[in-house]
């Protein structure tokens, strides 16, 4: 499905507002598990995890509508299924049960391996060669990320950290499918299209969840599911699917080693929680490896035409 308003862009012109729109979604994103801990003060997990959905299924349709936005074509629906059941079900989900058990910052950076997870879904899923550099680079930047969570658990995963990792499996599945879809349709209409396919599965887990999780709404709690739900769930995406057309899922999924740093700075800033004493360090040596991932010639995208 092309817009007739498409501009061809590629190659470097590309690289400065991917960059842009990327970091954009990072930035957005950063804030979930802060905000997700604000949400269970208030709600159960079940009415977290699926509310943020319909939520935000209600906004995309909404918006949807108010576009006059035709159904994608045949050819797009397996990949949207691949969002919805990765972005909007799945992670969703196993994060909100994780942070039952375990602290924002230590969930945030088990999570920190998403990127190395979504590089390699996406480098399959694209069939581009990366330099060994490149790959160099994404490894030790995982390794660092491990190496930080099994110093912070004491040298074996606990549940929570399963839960995660599922998570994360799941959600790097959904980044390279969604990104690949950006190229072809706008990004804002794949996390959309994801959302309310979604809503059938969504809204009577929903139902159910507030008639057993008896809910006891503050402030705070309301406004971390508002934040997850239109920010998290949906805009947040729409930046981030836009960034990865121009970047290439691959690339793009390392500006995201940034994002448990982040993260780790805004559960100290709003929750109050210590920041461990090896975090600068890690941050110095993730960063490193963000911009060594960032100056690789072969991670370049191709040409594509941009969504308007």
């Amino acid at each position: 499905m092309k817009n007739d308003n498409s501009a061809i862009v590629g190659g470097r012109e590309a690289i400065r507002p991917g960059l842009v729109l990327a970091l954009l979604g990072v930035v957005s994103f950063s804030f979930t598990f802060p905000a997700t801990t604000l949400a269970l003060e208030g709600f159960g997990p079940w009415t977290v995890a699926c509310g943020r959905s319909v939520v935000a299924g209600v906004v995309a349709a909404g918006c949807l509508a108010a576009g006059q936005v035709p159904v994608p074509d045949r050819r797009h629906w397996r990949g949207i299924a691949a969002v919805a059941g990765g972005c909007v079900l799945g992670f969703p989900l196993f994060t909100t049960w994780a942070l039952r058990l375990s602290t924002t910052g230590h969930s945030a950076v088990v999570v920190g391996l998403l990127p190395l997870a979504t590089a390699i879904v996406g480098a399959r899923r694209d069939r581009r060669r990366r330099s060994r550099r490149f790959w160099l680079a994404v490894g030790a930047g995982a390794i660092t990320v491990l190496a930080f969570t099994f110093s912070q658990s004491r040298g074996a995963p606990s549940t929570a950290d399963l839960l995660l990792f599922a998570a994360l499996g799941l959600c790097a599945f959904g980044y390279a499918e969604g990104g690949r879809l950006a190229a072809e349709l706008p990004g804002w209409q794949v996390i959309a299209w994801a959302l309310v396919l979604a809503l059938p599965v969504t809204v009577p887990m929903t139902a159910l969840a507030l008639a057993h999780e008896d809910p006891r709404p503050s402030g705070a709690a309301v406004l971390g599911l508002a934040y997850v739900a239109i920010v998290s769930q949906f805009g947040g995406f729409i930046v981030w699917y836009r960034g990865m057309s121009y970047l290439g899922v691959t690339r793009a999924s390392q500006l995201q080693l940034a994002q448990p740093l982040l993260t780790l700075v805004w559960s100290v800033l709003l929750l109050h929680e210590t920041l461990p004493t090896v975090a600068p360090v890690t941050a110095v040596l993730v960063l490193l490896c963000i911009v060594i991932t960032q100056r690789d010639r072969a991670g370049a995208s191709p040409s594509h035409y941009e969504k308007l």
